[in-house]
């Protein structure tokens, strides 16, 4: 995600994107606690009272950077799904994991905004397409003949809950993140061997490493 460095001036229009981004600064620095008004209008070079044009309190602030930082983890999911040599489903996978290790803050975050129970009209929107767009994933890798047939919506659910299981576990430092590459490769690779079609090329390819 593209932050603007302390205290370099915005253009006229920009305020309310320099503030969301000083305040994902001031996010993976120290967490949603670290996150106040002043801070984030001292990094913008405004006056303290500025932000509050844009955004009443901090909680509007904070609900506006974790929409940022949604779209961010998105991004970052469809982008390793894009360059995914082979099992696209996998990459995404892979890539949720990685992006918790990566912003453990920014984790805890979506963890309320957009895995609780309640979610603003805008994550709401956000939410549902991204899962739909897992849903699609998980279809075309039947169809391709990659995983097995079934419930796309349960295989997506078993999936997502995998995935933020193992990437809570690193957060919490239940796991060694110095082992993360491997342990998500070997966590991600047996949980698809009971979804991957039985006689699949993937699967047989699977099973013999």
């Amino acid at each position: 995600m593209n932050t603007r460095a302390a205290g370099r001036p915005y253009h006229h229009g920009s305020l309310p994107e320099t503030l969301v981004a000083h305040a994902v600064e001031l996010l993976d620095e120290g967490g949603a606690e670290a996150v106040t008004v002043r801070e984030v209008a001292r990094r913008a070079g405004v006056s303290p009272s500025a932000p509050f044009r844009h955004y009443p309190d901090r909680a509007a602030l904070l609900a506006a950077v974790g929409e940022a930082v949604a779209m961010d983890f998105g991004a970052a999911q469809m982008a390793a799904v894009e360059s995914a040599d082979a099992l696209p489903f996998r990459a995404l996978g892979a890539a949720f994991v990685h992006y918790a290790l990566a912003h453990p803050h920014r984790f805890a975050l979506l963890r309320g905004g957009v895995f609780g129970a309640y979610r603003t009209p805008a994550m709401e929107e956000g939410h549902r397409v991204f899962v739909d767009g897992i849903t699609e994933l998980v279809v075309a890798g039947q169809r391709r003949g990659e995983l097995r047939q079934g419930d796309a919506e349960m295989i997506r659910i078993a999936a997502q809950a995998l995935v933020y299981g193992l990437s809570q576990m690193f957060v919490d430092n239940y796991l060694d993140a110095s082992r993360a590459d491997a342990l998500i490769n070997q966590v991600i690779d047996l949980f698809g061997l009971g979804v991957l079609a039985p006689d699949g090329e993937m699967r047989e390819a699977a099973e013999g490493v």
